[in-house]
């Protein structure tokens, strides 16, 4: 399902999901019928590709959750939109992967952007992802480049190598940094949003294009996201 869902608009191919998963043909036409059968997935006649079912809306309706992310993130993503005039993202974490639960678009948003809200890529594609695998201990991230690097390569190219030494990078600024690995012409920077024992469930990032990312305003963008990650992880607290 989360292969499905990383694929989008786009939907999935048999042989995508064949070497996305690791698993045989045969077991991958076999699960996918079954889902298809379920309502959680349907495949297009014209393309045969596969796309996310109507049951799986359905299902996430009754799984709305005790503390709704988007809605304590909401007041800071327009507070940072409004500031910076840039595209703010709200990405949360889903096993392996980052799913964008919430975009707000400032005065001078980078129209070229393709992170829509629903858009699941692996955990370390994106500065979002880059953010939530900053505050984990590596042998957590190793297992967990290790499970995504069949499905890196379609993200822009990216590999393990350079996810690593990006996220080193990032450790090292004490923010997530994508200016490579990102939309021709722009730059993401994000920090994690952690819960109350102190696990990276979010992020939130900004995108800009790069003529306007330059160091000294990387640090001013920072100290702006840091500000709203206070505020928001002490509304988690007191909602939980």
């Amino acid at each position: 399902m989360r292969l499905i869902a990383s694929r989008g608009h786009g939907g999935l191919r048999l042989a995508e999901a064949v070497r996305y998963s690791g698993l045989e043909h045969p077991t991958v036409h076999r699960i996918l019928r079954g889902l298809v059968a379920e309502g959680m997935a349907t495949q297009d006649a014209a393309s045969r590709r596969y796309f996310l079912g109507p049951l799986v809306f359905e299902l996430g309706l009754a799984a709305a959750p005790r503390v709704n992310l988007s809605e304590i993130c909401r007041p800071s993503m327009h507070r940072v939109a409004e500031k910076t005039g840039d595209t703010v993202f709200l990405t949360a974490r889903s096993g392996y992967d980052s799913v964008c639960i919430e975009r707000r678009e400032g005065s001078f948003p980078i129209k070229t952007f393709t992170l829509d809200v629903g858009t699941r890529r692996p955990l370390g594609a994106g500065a979002g992802g880059l953010a939530l695998l900053m505050p984990l201990p590596d042998a957590v991230v190793d297992e967990i480049v290790g499970a995504n690097a069949r499905r890196f390569p379609g993200y822009n190219n990216l590999d393990v190598p350079s996810l690593l030494e990006a996220l080193g990078r990032s450790r090292r600024l004490g923010y997530a940094l994508n200016d490579v690995h990102n939309t021709t012409g722009a730059t993401t920077l994000g920090l994690p949003i952690a819960n109350r024992y102190g696990e990276p469930i979010a992020a939130i990032s900004i995108g800009a294009i790069s003529m306007r990312m330059t160091e000294a305003r990387q640090k001013e963008l920072v100290a702006l996201l840091r500000a709203e990650v206070r505020l928001i992880e002490k509304a988690m607290r007191e909602a939980a």
